[in-house]
């Protein structure tokens, strides 16, 4: 194979293993010419196009390449290009003229929130901020305010570079937060979130990984003792599985997510002894807001297609009772020992609770939370299925349809940026995440848009990677980014000219100094250079 045949940024990925760098925090990487000046860099007047489809992770970044008043960072000045996303990140990105190629299909109504909020009742959203936008963003059915009466409490999570070094994150501080709301007795609803088990569970370390457990275990005992003195109910779930299913069959560590189901306990102090409550089996995280509203005493919606979970259950007066709906997040359940640290770890708090009190499990991947059959959960369709107690079948599950019949070719927002690319002599940007799957996006998706550009007659593209292997097996980002380097061997056209862990492309939580780092490589070509030969 000649030098310009070499799949450069591949092998350039492989090095930075060498050097002990993973995929999450890969530091970044540049293609330059033989004068090392970097090539494909992001100027004012380019078209982008952002295909990645989750959206909470994308708008700070898209923020500092469009935003003509961005202060966070020197932008120096704002490159301003112009920019199609496959879903919408966020309403106030369209003020930027960013196109959208997937937009909502439609405003999501009666989720249990909004439910609980025209019934009169005060509601509290409690987690630490690693979690804050899927209790409030996704449960709440991809509203961004709350609503009347909703409160919400968002605890910083620790600022460390590699999360394993603090596994306990900020629980003691939520714990807190839950008992204060617990005890003040103004609230109907309290939802809160433990990440612990999702956070240090997409990690390597085990040790850290059974600290996290255990803590969750402690503090889940902690709040449902606050809760049973108050005359709390409490229902204990999760919104996917992770650490329960740590190893591949050939021992390999697995740091994502997992098809496992997820357990659902029922704690209710208000019962007689004599009860004879239960859980039925069968269910999916589509029950959990039909269950909360029974709980409550509320009519479900009929936009609600999950059904309650309460067998035997007596009925009562609407407004009589206070529930905590607690998310172990991360928390799945299987009777497999093999790679298993949740069984691993020490939890005598879920272990008695799992013995006492009703108990059922949901399943929480695949179709039943609207994700191609097969596929593992995530946090996204996890919190939204909960929320919104019924399917909402997820924006990859749109595209991957209309990539296999062939209107993604024709859509309107990506046409829009590559004939004007075209039109003005302008080079077209691929940003986003390379993985097979990913809660994220897909590597079939830059293909995708690779062969649109080639259908349009463009000349000029370039592919911007970002990294990040959850759930699946090591090194994949330089076995996908050679795939796309390949694909525009093939196609002549297009070339991966940048790569850079999610880790700082993908930040959520104002750690602008990340974000900078990432703006800093797309626009200047700041990183470690890979030389085009």
């Amino acid at each position: 194979m000649s030098k310009l045949k070499k799949f450069l940024m591949a092998e350039a990925i492989r090095e930075a293993y060498s050097r002990g760098e993973e995929e999450e925090q890969m530091e970044p990487l540049v293609l330059v010419n033989a004068d090392d000046r970097p090539i494909g860099r992001i100027n004012g007047g380019d078209y982008v196009i952002f295909y990645n489809i989750r959206g909470e992770r994308e708008v700070q970044l898209s923020e500092s390449l469009i935003d003509p008043d961005f202060k966070h960072f020197p932008v120096e000045p704002p490159p301003k290009p112009k920019m199609a996303t496959m879903i919408q990140y966020d309403r106030h990105l369209d003020k930027f003229g960013v196109k959208v190629a997937f937009p909502p299909l439609e405003e999501i109504k009666d989720s249990l929130s909004e439910v609980v909020s025209k019934n009169g009742l005060k509601q509290v959203k409690i987690t630490e901020s690693e979690k804050e936008v899927h209790i409030s963003f996704f449960f709440n059915g991809k509203n961004k305010e709350p609503f009347p009466a909703e409160d919400r409490i968002s605890i910083p999570s620790p600022r460390v570079r590699n999360v394993d070094e603090k596994p306990e994150m900020s629980i003691s501080e939520v714990t807190r937060a839950i008992v204060g709301k617990i005890n003040q007795g103004e609230h109907s609803l309290i939802v809160a979130n433990f990440p612990n088990l999702d956070v240090i569970g997409h990690t390597e370390n085990r040790e850290a990984i059974l600290k996290a457990v255990e803590a969750v275990d402690t503090h889940t005992g902690m709040v449902v003792e606050a809760a049973r003195k108050a005359g709390v109910i409490t229902l204990i779930t999760s919104d996917h599985g992770t650490v329960e299913s740590w190893l591949y069959p050939e021992g390999t560590i697995d740091t994502g997510h997992t098809k496992s189901p997820v357990h659902c306990l029922l704690i209710d102090p208000t019962l007689p002894p004599s009860s004879r409550v239960s859980l039925r089996e069968g269910g999916a995280l589509t029950d959990v807001a039909p269950t909360i509203l029974a709980l409550l005493a509320i009519p479900k919606p009929e936009v609600m297609t999950g059904e309650s979970l309460l067998v035997s259950y007596p009925k009562f007066e609407k407004g009589k009772r206070r529930l905590l709906l607690l998310i172990t997040d991360g928390w799945g359940i299987t009777d497999d020992d093999y790679g298993n640290l949740i069984k691993a770890a020490d939890t005598p708090v879920m272990d008695s609770f799992h013995e006492q009190y009703p108990l059922t499990s949901l399943k929480a991947s695949g179709e039943a939370v609207g994700l191609p059959e097969g596929t593992v959960g995530n946090s996204e369709s996890g919190h939204s299925h909960m929320g919104c107690g019924r399917v909402i079948y997820a924006d990859r599950m749109r595209i991957k349809k209309s990539i296999e019949d062939g209107s993604f070719f024709h859509n309107k927002a990506l046409l829009w940026a590559m004939s004007n690319a075209k039109k003005e002599e302008k080079p077209l940007h691929l940003l986003g995440i390379v993985s097979f799957y990913s809660s994220h996006g897909s590597v079939d998706y830059a293909l995708a848009l690779l062969e649109m550009a080639k259908r349009e007659g463009l000349s000029e593209v370039y592919i911007h990677s970002m990294l990040g292997r959850r759930g699946e097996r090591p090194e994949t980002g330089a076995i996908y980014t050679e795939k796309i380097e390949k694909e525009c061997q093939q196609l002549g056209l297009g070339k991966v000219v940048s790569v850079i862990g999610r880790y700082y492309a993908l930040d959520r939580e104002e750690n602008w100094d990340r974000v900078e780092k990432a703006y800093r490589l797309y626009v200047h070509g700041e990183g470690r250079k890979v030389k085009q030969m």
